[in-house]
């Protein structure tokens, strides 16, 4: 039994303040409002001025540090065991628009990683891909020679080839980012959904009549909200609007304060909830990395500027964010912590339906962040064990 004691607890609706929370075998055992009530035998971790938050859960994270997760066979584990230092305890590798045996190649590797054993790094909950399946016309940092149509045939690769290695690694495969409004986009859209993925909308012009319809044959799920989406005009809401009106769609939010605006992020926040909001960081091998750095992105080179990740011609290229950043942002913003660390753990676990991780509730697996008054991360644990 190991008693982490004296610290603030974040609970999904209140904060106790100076419990004790006690962690049998990995798993959360019980939560006392007193950190005297402590059993005789168990270790005991003094917290007091801490801060303990459920561990933070990214499903959009393209790399670490300089390490992409396109790199290699060992590029996930690599940034799976970076991940903790920042409070991930969970997370999606994220792909860009890549060819079908590099993709191949990153399923396998993100097999391999849901399976390993320990708790020295950040779980893997499956692959986000931001697919072949864009618009080139909102492709932002996407290579455009990677994009495809859905299940059409090419020349060196088609849509249908893509598609052929996502279906032999369905197992591997979280969040699929589309645009429905390619030629079969809404096909695409039923065609996943019926083999088990989370289809999300992004890097997309659909009009929202479009954006509508793919809701309505299962999309449950909004790549980085209001960047590289139609957005909203007065007679023509886009898929912004579509996202914001629906109940069913879970959006993800860059809280970097640079792609969006933090009035808007709280706009949407309000308009959707916490529990419909999810905080990403869309962070890049740039991330962690001294400005001026230059990392990859796929194939691509990217820089490390003041904010953001950059490519050599300007274009915005994710984020340098981590999710402890974006804890301290929306924090900054006005937003308790009960909702902060609903929108960076619980509402993206609840999103992957994971059932026993997102919340420090009795019964759910013991992934903790530990807070210093700064809201610096002291600790993480992964399983009750520290991976920090």
């Amino acid at each position: 039994m190991i008693v982490l004691a004296g610290a603030d607890i974040v609970l999904p609706d209140e904060i106790i303040a100076g419990g004790s929370l006690h962690i049998a075998d990995g798993v959360i055992e019980r939560i006392d409002r007193f950190s005297t009530d402590v059993d005789a035998a168990a270790t005991v971790i003094d917290l007091r001025g801490h801060t303990i938050v459920p561990g933070f859960v990214d499903v959009h994270v393209h790399g670490l540090e300089g390490i992409d997760v396109l790199d290699g066979p060992d590029a996930v584990t690599a940034v799976a065991a970076r991940l903790p230092k920042y409070g991930v305890t969970g997370f999606c590798p994220t792909s860009i628009a890549c060819p079908p045996e590099r993709l191949k190649s990153f399923l396998a590797a993100v097999d391999r990683e849901r399976s390993r054993a320990g708790a020295t790094a950040a779980r893997v909950h499956g692959a986000h891909l931001e697919s072949n399946f864009l618009n080139p016309d909102w492709n932002g940092a996407q290579p455009k020679t990677c994009l495809r149509l859905p299940f059409a045939s090419g020349a060196d690769y088609g849509g249908d080839d893509i598609l052929g290695v996502i279906d032999r690694h369905r197992s591997a495969v979280a969040i699929v980012t589309v645009a429905p409004e390619l030629p079969r986009g809404i096909e695409l859209v039923r065609h996943l959904v019926t083999h088990g993925q989370r289809v999300s909308l992004g890097h997309t012009g659909a009009t929202y009549e479009e954006a509508r319809a793919a809701i309505q044959v299962g999309a449950r799920h909004a790549t980085h909200l209001f960047n590289r989406m139609s957005s909203i005009t007065s007679r023509a809401p886009g898929v912004v609007g579509a996202v914001l009106e629906s109940n069913a769609v879970t959006a993800e939010i860059i809280c970097d304060g640079h792609h969006v605006h933090p009035s808007l992020v709280s706009t949407a926040i309000r308009i959707k909830s916490p529990s419909r909001m999810i905080a990403i960081t869309d962070g890049t091998a740039a991330a962690g990395l001294p400005r001026g750095s230059r990392a990859r992105l796929g194939g691509q080179t990217i820089v490390a500027d003041e904010r953001t990740a950059l490519l050599d011609d300007g274009t915005l290229a994710g984020s340098i964010l981590t999710m402890d950043g974006a804890f301290r942002m929306l924090r900054g913003w006005g937003w308790t912590l009960p909702e902060v660390a609903r929108m960076c753990a619980t509402t993206p676990a609840d999103a992957l339906a994971l059932r026993d991780t997102g919340a420090i509730v009795p019964g759910n697996r013991a992934d903790l962040v530990v807070f210093d008054a700064d809201f610096r991360v002291r600790q993480t644990y992964v399983g009750g064990v520290p991976a920090l």
